[in-house]
């Protein structure tokens, strides 16, 4: 290397030292020539990425240093409202006759948010049964087949395959059907009642002008048994309903078809007659999964934090008919691309269940036992209260 050569080097050298120094610097009136530039230009190059590189690799370093010594923390999110707690049924010394009572809302968190709120009450199963036998999906219909002509042995029936409530539904009441009189759909009541000593749910038809005199006349003969009528509606005698279940201490299904503003404005309306909310349950519509699931999912997630975050309109458990579930072909339909029925409307039905229940349902009216069995479990396992006896860490596939 001759003396120019060394002479510009060492310039250079001293050139970088001073701008590591002093970060910034401004050179004029230099001139450096082609020739000269041509023997500098790849030792300021590898100067320049070297220090780049190591500057680099000291944040990177400094950063993995930071993640290691952090501690995550989970985020506590706190509402203030809470969502109302419904008693359902009552016992003797309550002044009915069932052997305990189920409980539903209460919180004041999210579904299974308890790292932010202890759930208070697990969610409660109801299994439909019906007055009168009647075309069911073939994989619903072999667990009942033998007590479909008998109410009272089919409410045992399902309280054997772990019902919490028993649904009846007084559809033989239709005028199109049967046209049963509200006295004599009362005297099925009666014989329920007798037969099980869980809560139960009374549903009628779903004719308009009717379902409120048949809920009249089962809410008198359950009196003081604190049962759920099913349900008061916009377009229905609501007023009436209402009104035999203040008069004889019942709980009301407020039903509206997915829309927020009128579920409000029926819940409104409701406690306007006298209904308290703990006396008032949510039935916001259930969509089968793949049938309009994600807008049941919506809604009801938005119910739910509404009434979290203080509107009292919307502070009330949430009720949902999953067994709508096998009103998808897929539930019931033989295909067999789609696989076996035996499993897969059982599976159709569970499903449904699960989405809603990480929706902010609180209590599910079902069909298929399955339903009831492995979700029930699943609820325990998530809660860490698994019947195994061991906390469960991967949850999703603990059922397997």
């Amino acid at each position: 290397m001759g003396k120019s050569e060394s002479k510009s080097l060492d310039l250079i050298k001293d050139l970088w030292k001073l701008a590591e120094d002093i970060e910034e610097a401004e050179i004029s009136n230099v001139e450096i020539k082609a020739d000269e530039l041509a023997l500098v230009i790849q030792p300021i190059v590898s100067t320049i990425t070297k220090s780049i590189h190591t500057q680099s690799q000291m944040i990177q370093d400094a950063k993995v240093q930071q993640l290691v010594e952090s501690k995550f923390e989970i985020p506590i999110e706190t509402y203030p409202g809470k969502i109302s707690e419904v008693t359902i049924g009552a016992t003797k010394s309550e002044g009915g006759s069932r052997g305990k009572v189920v409980k539903a809302g209460g919180m004041s968190t999210m579904p299974f948010y308890s790292f932010e709120k202890e759930v208070p009450h697990k969610p409660v199963f109801a299994i439909d049964i019906f007055d009168v036998p009647l075309k069911l999906a073939k994989m619903v219909k072999i667990h009942y087949e033998e007590v479909m002509d008998d109410p009272a042995e089919w409410a045992k029936k399902v309280v054997k395959f772990g019902a919490d409530v028993v649904s009846l539904n007084l559809i033989s009441t239709d005028p199109l059907l049967d046209d049963v009189s509200p006295s004599e759909a009362a005297k099925v009541v009666e014989n329920v009642l007798q037969a099980v000593d869980v809560p139960l749910i009374i549903g009628g038809s779903g004719n308009m002008e009717k379902d409120p005199l048949v809920l009249e006349a089962a809410a008198e003969v359950a009196e003081g048994e604190r049962v759920i009528l099913n349900s008061a509606k916009t377009d229905n005698d609501y007023k009436k309903i209402a009104e035999v279940a203040k008069k004889y201490g019942h709980i009301v299904i407020a039903f509206t078809p997915m829309d927020i503003n009128n579920q409000k404005k029926l819940n409104k309306m409701l406690i306007t007659e006298g209904l308290p909310k703990e006396s008032i349950l949510i039935d916001p519509t259930t969509a089968a999964l793949g049938y309009g699931i994600d807008y049941t999912i919506s809604l009801m997630e938005r119910i739910k934090q509404a009434g979290l975050l203080g509107d009292e309109d919307l502070q009330m458990p949430i009720l949902a008919p999953t067994s709508n579930a096998w009103g998808a072909r897929e539930a019931w339909m033989k295909n067999e691309e789609w696989g076996p029925r035996e499993y897969r409307g059982p599976l159709w039905e569970t499903i449904t269940t699960l989405t809603i229940l990480l929706s902010g349902g609180d209590i599910f009216m079902t069909s298929h036992p399955a339903n009831v069995r492995v979700v029930k479990n699943l609820i325990d396992d998530i809660l860490n209260k698994s019947t195994k006896g061991q906390p469960v860490e991967d949850w999703v596939t603990a059922l397997g």
